[in-house]
């Protein structure tokens, strides 16, 4: 009897203890998922397309909230001070690893402030010029700004973009000077580029593709280490003249450090059973993404190799830091 007695009070106390008996019942509420730019943007929108699948794995629904501005730091820094219960995630796009790059005071670390549940979604930028442009690849435009820097400039959504970052990478590596125009987003961009201020732009494909369609806008490259699967005709910028080169953003889900593995895991098998399901991959394909989940290590790794290949990029470009 005082066996049986002393094994019960061990089989309460361990119930006591809050991590293991709540992450028997994971999820028993509702999960946010944090992202840090504009409603309706892209962020927002692979957020919802993957929240609502993955709540027809767990049960629960999933509530995305945005909380932009600062380059998507706001929302991170929620996530990281948030309880590490598996109930606060966080969306992150490429620009989390620039962020960690660019910002000298970030109240939270890009890593290891952060538990990596699974990668979403990878997407390319374009290098994009008018449907007249007299340049009809990224080999005429590296020619011609090597031959007067002062000849060839390129507008981003902006000053820190990781549009911007892939530009700089390209100048350094193609060693060919050519003059960066920031502009406030992707719209104003594509609107400068239309209106003939700058010879070529970067951008994500959901930015340009309507008038690439309609013969405004022509791609000239594709920024990833292989041909994007829906352009397969398009060349990567390695392929001209440019070995090595390989900007891919991505999307992916994290939650705060300390969150145990025990509710992690079945996270991360929502995510890639939601990444199976045709209409998910669909609407990724759709938003020029290509659906590829990850293991949490597969992520860390990935998230900390960025961080690295940007601050390089920052340091050598002299962006000032933010």
């Amino acid at each position: 009897m005082r066996r049986r007695a002393l094994l019960a009070a061990g089989l309460g106390s361990a119930c006591a203890m809050p991590l293991p008996c709540f992450s028997q019942s994971y999820p028993d509420k509702p999960i946010r998922i944090l992202q840090g730019f504009a409603a309706g943007g892209n962020a927002d929108t692979i957020a919802r397309v993957v929240g609502a699948e993955m709540s027809k794995s767990l049960g629960q629904p999933f509530m995305v909230e945005a909380q932009a501005g600062a380059g998507g730091t706001i929302a991170a820094a929620t996530v990281a001070r948030a309880k590490p219960d598996g109930y606060t995630l966080l969306l992150a796009t490429g620009g989390h690893a620039v962020a960690g790059a660019l910002y000298n005071k970030l109240n939270y670390q890009t890593v290891s402030d952060f538990q990596m549940v699974s990668t979403v979604t990878f997407f390319p930028f374009l290098l994009v010029v008018r449907g007249d442009s007299p340049y009809r690849s990224l080999s005429d435009l590296l020619k011609a700004a090597r031959a007067d820097a002062r000849s060839i400039s390129y507008g981003t959504a902006g000053i820190g973009s990781t549009h911007h970052l892939a530009g700089e990478l390209l100048v350094k590596s193609a060693k060919a000077d050519m003059l960066h125009v920031p502009y406030r987003g992707d719209a104003a961009s594509v609107t400068a580029l239309i209106g003939g201020e700058v010879p070529f732009i970067i951008a994500p494909p959901t930015a340009v593709m309507p008038n690439i369609k309609a013969g405004r806008l022509r791609a000239v490259a594709t920024t990833g280490a292989q041909r994007w699967s829906l352009m397969p005709d398009l060349p990567t910028v390695a392929e001209q003249g440019v070995p090595g080169y390989d900007v891919t953003s991505w999307a992916g889900l994290m939650a705060p450090a300390g969150t145990p593995r025990a509710i992690v895991d079945p996270l991360q098998a929502a995510v890639l059973k939601a990444l199976k399901a045709p209409e998910v991959r669909a609407r990724l394909e759709d938003m020029g993404g290509e659906a590829r989940g990850s293991t949490p290590e597969e992520m860390k790794a990935m998230v900390g190799d960025e961080l690295k290949k940007w601050t390089v990029v920052v340091n050598d470009a002299h962006i000032p830091k933010q």
